[in-house]
């Protein structure tokens, strides 16, 4: 669903009181290795004065320098290679120390070559109980033959309450697909942690040369493998994704095998991790809706992108709303000099303020203006106060159905806020203009698409005869999570127990995620030359009767048995499909391949004025029809739902990367 569902496993804690028990325990168990190491020595070679220095120097050495190095603080339960690096590291200083000083200090002692063997085996037996108790540790809380070893060892050492006594009733069996990095990493933790209930049994991989090994002593097996009566056998009623980076097609095809399997199904966020800053966290998740999609996503923002936004004023209209806010979370992490959030709605821009001062503190200035893009005053007050050098202007009414019901406010706040927003740019000689566009404006069917498309108008009308600021605008389909999506809207009926409501089962639409699309903008924005319309390649087309139906099983029902899913008709000024391109034969690729521009003849000055007067008399008549009327004189390209719906299957469909050709 839209909304992550995400456990916080915690591996484990640590008690003072304990810890300090237990660091006194191990040097007392690190004394007694010494101890034996030495006697062994002694009594295996030639015996004659005990060398009383040099056993005295060598213990003195390695318990000064393990206790430098932390040996002592390590919780050896979770050890792992780097804590074993430590440890040999530890004591090959103390090796080289006992050397040094067994040369100089006078008394009875014996050659090197003894305390260079009495340090090489009283590391190698203690670097061997550690490994012992981490892997009794490990699987204490089996109840197999092995399990049960391990807890008899723990107790007999004294170490009982950190012995997990056989698998309580809430342990989950769980399958780890992939068995790379983040599947290892993920098996790892799991195995250790001693509040965690999972439990994995086996890795699912594709590479060959992996099936039939083991890590962590669990097994790999191939996909092939995988069955319900192999499921039932182990009692796996999870299986977790650790491929962040797996094909959405492959993907797609392991979601719909494991879920007809009855398993749940979970994702190891390995980002969430990464943004929560805390290594020992383990964040697994329910599929959520960028998984539904079954797409890859890209991030596209480089390190020549950030460098451009470093340092820098930006001002950010629409900046509290769903692409306007992650705009400024984008441009917060490259450093800007200030980032000043304008928006008229003061909720999502104090949220959004609220947000960048926790993660950020002092170190980013950070502003918030309340003004609409319609006050040209108001507007005129935050350029002169700011000088902002980099402008992206997000600010537009952006609900198709509501819009055809309120014409002129669509005309007045989308049209008439962006000519605001760009003449005051041209005024400040403001570097860079960044418009966010919408695929709506390609051959638009509805007054929300018209408005848009007058609005790139404006940006390549002013590209042309301004006096040096770089205009671009940017073209993308539907976004995940916005205000205005489908999928909050489909959660909420599923919630309430259906029925689902799609307009029409024919329907369908471009996705991506928000920082997709906000990555977009964002380097684009940054290559842009002057004039250009940027598209992303957004793969193919998710069909929305598709979404619904995925979305309900995601939810644990059947579609049409337990949830039944209803068309609607379509709405009004809504399409069939959304098209990303005017005119393809004029596209032209960009230096990233997931980028593209369509080229359009821009306006003159001339041709702007007098599409603006017309469009400014009929907000003026404050009649929504005469508003509409004016947007189809205005936009050669605006027709109406009839006219291009029921052209839709009489065409073939043209993916971009065919239109590039």
């Amino acid at each position: 669903m839209s909304v992550k569902k995400e456990k916080t496993l915690k591996p484990g804690k640590k008690s003072g009181g304990n810890g300090i028990n237990i660091r006194w325990l191990l040097l007392s168990f690190d004394t007694v290795v010494f101890a034996v190491c030495v006697a062994v020595l002694y009594l295996l070679g030639e015996r004659g004065p005990f060398p009383y220095v040099s056993v005295a120097i060598t213990y003195g050495c390695v318990i000064i320098f393990r206790f430098i190095f932390n040996i002592y603080r390590q919780v050896w339960r979770y050890g792992g290679v780097p804590s074993y690096i430590k440890l040999m590291m530890s004591d090959a200083f103390a090796c080289a120390a006992a050397i040094i000083l067994n040369l100089i200090i006078p008394g009875p002692k014996d050659s090197p070559a003894f305390v260079l063997s009495l340090a090489g085996v009283d590391l190698l037996v203690a670097l061997g109980a550690r490994v012992i108790y981490s892997y009794c540790y490990k699987n204490s809380g089996s109840n197999n033959f092995v399990g049960r070893v391990s807890r008899f060892l723990l107790r007999i050492f004294g170490i009982r309450e950190e012995c997990r006594d056989g698998q309580s009733d809430e342990t989950v069996n769980v399958a780890i697909v992939g068995a790379g990095k983040d599947g290892t990493a993920l098996a790892e933790a799991l195995a250790s942690g001693e509040n965690t209930r999972y439990k994995p049994k086996f890795f699912i991989d594709i590479k060959s040369e992996k099936i039939g090994r083991r890590i962590f002593d669990i097994e790999i097996i191939s996909e092939d493998q995988v069955t319900r009566d192999k499921l039932h056998d182990l009692g796996v009623t999870e299986i977790i994704f650790a491929i962040p980076d797996m094909p959405g097609d492959q993907r797609k095809l392991l979601y719909e095998k494991y879920k007809d399997l009855g398993c749940k199904l979970k994702v190891y966020d390995k980002n969430a991790i990464i943004a929560n800053g805390n290594p020992n966290r383990i964040h697994l998740r329910e599929f959520d809706i960028e998984d539904l999609l079954f797409r890859n996503t890209h991030k596209m923002i480089d390190e020549r992108t950030a460098a451009y936004y470093k340092d820098k004023v930006i001002l950010v209209t629409g900046g509290g709303g769903s692409i306007g806010s992650e705009l400024c979370r984008q441009i917060a992490h490259m450093g800007p000099r200030t980032l000043v959030i304008l928006d008229v709605y003061e909720n999502g821009a104090y949220d959004i303020q609220q947000e960048l001062r926790i993660k950020y503190g002092a170190s980013l200035d950070v502003r918030v203006e309340i003004v609409s893009v319609c006050n040209l005053e108001g507007l005129e007050k935050v350029f002169r106060a700011y000088q902002p050098q980099i402008v992206l202007h997000a600010a537009a009414h952006k609900h198709v159905p509501l819009m055809e019901k309120n014409c002129v406010e669509a005309v007045e706040n989308n049209v008439f806020g962006t000519y605001n927003v760009v003449s005051l740019t041209e005024k400040y000689e403001v570097e860079r203009f960044i418009m966010i566009s919408t695929d709506k404006a390609v051959n638009p069917t509805n007054v929300m698409g018209a408005t848009k498309r007058v609005c790139e108008m404006i940006t390549q009308s002013f590209s042309q005869h301004g006096k040096g600021t770089v205009y671009s605008a940017t073209r993308f389909g539907n976004v995940l999570g916005s205000a205005g999506s489908v999928i909050p809207l489909f959660k909420r009926q599923i919630s309430r127990g259906g029925p689902v409501t799609v307009t029409d089962k024919r329907i369908n639409r471009y996705f991506m995620t928000i920082p997709e699309a906000s990555q977009l903008v964002l380097q684009s924005g940054a290559m842009a030359k002057n004039g250009e319309l940027f598209v992303l390649d957004m793969g193919q087309p998710v069909r929305i009767i598709d979404l619904a139906e995925n979305m309900i099983k995601l939810s644990g029902y059947v579609p049409y048995k337990d949830i039944d899913i209803i068309e609607t008709g379509l709405r009004p000024g809504e399409k069939l499909y959304e098209e990303l391109l005017v005119k393809t034969e004029e596209l032209d690729k960009t230096e990233n391949s997931l980028i593209f521009i369509e080229r359009d003849a821009p306006l003159s000055s001339g041709e702007l004025e007098e599409k603006l007067a017309v469009l400014k008399e009929a907000v003026r008549s404050g009649s929504d029809e005469q508003a509409r009327h004016a947007l189809m004189e205005t936009v050669p390209t605006y027709h109406t739902p009839a006219e291009v719906n029921g052209k839709y299957y009489e065409k073939p469909q043209i993916t971009l990367e065919e239109k590039s050709v």
